[in-house]
C-alpha cells in the first residue's frame, strides 16, 4: 500500500511494480465492494504480464461484502473527491520511475468502469485504454481519445443490455475505436472470482485473455 498525491491531500492505493520496470502503467478502478483482496490480486496478475499497476482505494479502507455495504459506502463518494484522487492516481503513474513515457490504461468494474470512462474524458493526453467490466457512464466522448474495451454480462439484472448498447453507440458515434463482448448465460460479477455464485470461470479467463491482449497492442 502507498499513498499518492491528490490535490492538497494523499490519498491510499495498492502498488504493484514488475521486475524492472520501464513498462505501461494500469490504473485498477474497483467495484462497489471496495478495495478487496480480488482486486489487489488482479494487480499483481496484470504486474506478472508486464504492467505496473495502481489501485486506488476509494473507499479509503473500508471493503464490504453486502450489497447493502456497497450501497452505503458508494453513497458517500464525493464526485470532487473521486475525481480529485483518479487524477493524482494518474499522475503518479504518469511520472512514476517504473512506467514507461507512454500513455496509461485504466481496467473498471461496475462503478469503477463509470470511473474510467470519467477519467478517459478528463485525461485524454494521458489514457490510451479502458477496460469495462460490467459497468457503463452517459458521457460525451468526444474529447476522450482512448481506445475502449467492454465485457458484459447476457443476463445482468443491474446492467440492462440496451444501455450496453446505447453506450457502444455513444463511443462509435465519437469516432473512437470501441470493441464489447457479451459473455452468454453470465450474470454481473462474472469476473469476480471471489464471488462463487456469479463467478463463470470461463467467460473470467477469456475476457482476461481479451484484457491483456487488448492492453498490450494500445499501450506503449
Amino acid at each position: 500500500m502507498i499513498d499518492f498525491t491528490a490535490g492538497r491531500g494523499h490519498a491510499p492505493g495498492y502498488l504493484v511494480v514488475p521486475e524492472g520496470g520501464d513498462v505501461p502503467g494500469v490504473l485498477v478502478l474497483h467495484s462497489w465492494w471496495g478495495l478487496n483482496s480480488f482486486f489487489r490480486k488482479l494487480c499483481d496478475r496484470l504486474a506478472d504480464t508486464g504492467f505496473v499497476a495502481l489501485a486506488p482505494d476509494l473507499y479509503h479502507g473500508r471493503v464490504t461484502s453486502t450489497i447493502g455495504g456497497a450501497k452505503r459506502l458508494r453513497s458517500k463518494l464525493k464526485r470532487t473527491v473521486v475525481e480529485r484522487e483518479l487524477i493524482g492516481a494518474t499522475n503518479y503513474l504518469r511520472t512514476s520511475v517504473a512506467t514507461n513515457e507512454g500513455k496509461i490504461g485504466v481496467v473498471g468494474f461496475s462503478l469503477g468502469a463509470n470511473l474510467a470512462l470519467r477519467l478517459a474524458t478528463l485525461r485524454p493526453e494521458d489514457v490510451g485504454a479502458v477496460v469495462l467490466f460490467c459497468g457503463i457512464r452517459n458521457e460525451n466522448y468526444r474529447a476522450a481519445k482512448a481506445a475502449v474495451l467492454g465485457h458484459f454480462a447476457e443476463k445482468d439484472e443491474w446492467q440492462p443490455l440496451d444501455q450496453v448498447r446505447k453506450l457502444e453507440k455513444a463511443i462509435e458515434s465519437a469516432r473512437k475505436d470501441v470493441t464489447f463482448h457479451i459473455y452468454p448465460n453470465t450474470g454481473h460479477w462474472f469476473f469476480e472470482k471471489n464471488l462463487l455464485r456469479p463467478y463463470d470461470r470461463t467467460a473470467a479467463k477469456l475476457a482476461w485473455r481479451r484484457t491483456v491482449r487488448f492492453l498490450r497492442t494500445h499501450l506503449d
